[in-house]
């Protein structure tokens, strides 16, 4: 989907609700497909925090297994979401830890895997646990969140519409926060030919997530192409309607910090 061509809505006389994308991207650009150096991604995360918009979290996500790299930087980061890729979680209390990511082995619960990190993890930092789309887990310990992969480096890494549109309609019903990551590269769900998949799109994401608050499927809004429908739904969303989206969603993971943005500028939805 060449967004560069929807110039019909640049000039909407009527903006969305600021609240549906205020900090909703994290910065991801040390994960492919991006692959940033160290010193090249802080750099470009200095110059987005100078920049300032309001839909990035200013948050730096950051692999475990590099967080000596990261603390050998001058240059820190001001909030980090620590991506758990070891078997251990290395200390980072002398580091603004606000998230821990750790995606679930196979063969452990959620419950069992929340038991064992939450006591080792201080109150500032919100545990993630990435699941499967097609794992749901209705009794989730308090302040436990949970992440969902979009997508990925094989065409097996992307979830069907129907499981994203049931693991979001699950997480509103039962009250439980999530992350997504990985496959959202733009705002409008759309065909990759190098992969030959179906790429969902994070503005489709957002608004499942505001159809789901309203108790509607949102399988269809996860599933849809159509740039006009996409853009009259964010512009007509409830403001209420779109608080309690975000409370669920609470952000997901990009290694290009400048594609959501051009992206909703493109689309006259840029808050």
């Amino acid at each position: 989907m060449d967004l560069g061509t929807m110039t019909s809505f640049e000039c909407g006389t009527q903006g969305p609700r600021t609240t549906l994308f205020s900090s909703l991207v994290d910065d991801a650009g040390l994960f492919p497909p991006t692959s940033l150096h160290m010193s090249e991604a802080l750099a470009r995360h200095q110059r987005d925090l100078d920049a300032g918009s309001p839909v990035l979290t200013h948050r730096f996500l950051c692999p475990s297994s590099r967080i000596d790299a990261l603390r050998r930087e001058p240059q820190q980061p001001r909030r980090i979401g620590l991506i758990v890729d070891t078997s251990e979680i290395p200390p980072f209390d002398d580091l603004p830890v606000d998230l821990v990511e750790v995606r679930l082995p196979p063969e452990q619960s959620v419950n069992a895997m929340a038991e064992r990190l939450q006591g080792h993890l201080p109150p500032s930092a919100a545990l993630f646990i990435e699941v499967p789309p097609t794992k749901l887990v209705p009794n989730m310990p308090q302040g436990v969140g949970l992440k969902v992969r979009c997508g990925g480096a094989t065409p097996d890494a992307f979830p069907s519409v129907g499981q994203l549109a049931a693991f979001i309609g699950f997480c509103v019903a039962h009250d439980i926060r999530f992350k997504a990551t990985a496959g959202l590269h733009h705002a409008v769900r759309h065909f990759d030919p190098s992969l030959a998949v179906d790429r969902h799109g994070f503005l489709n994401l957002v608004l499942a997530v505001c159809e789901a608050v309203e108790e509607r499927d949102p399988a269809h809004v996860l599933g849809t192409t159509d740039v006009g429908e996409l853009v009259r739904l964010a512009r007509a969303v409830p403001e209420q309607t779109a608080k309690r989206a975000r409370q669920l969603l609470v952000s997901y993971g990009s290694c290009s910090t400048s594609a959501p943005i051009d992206d909703l500028r493109t689309l006259g939805l840029d808050t």
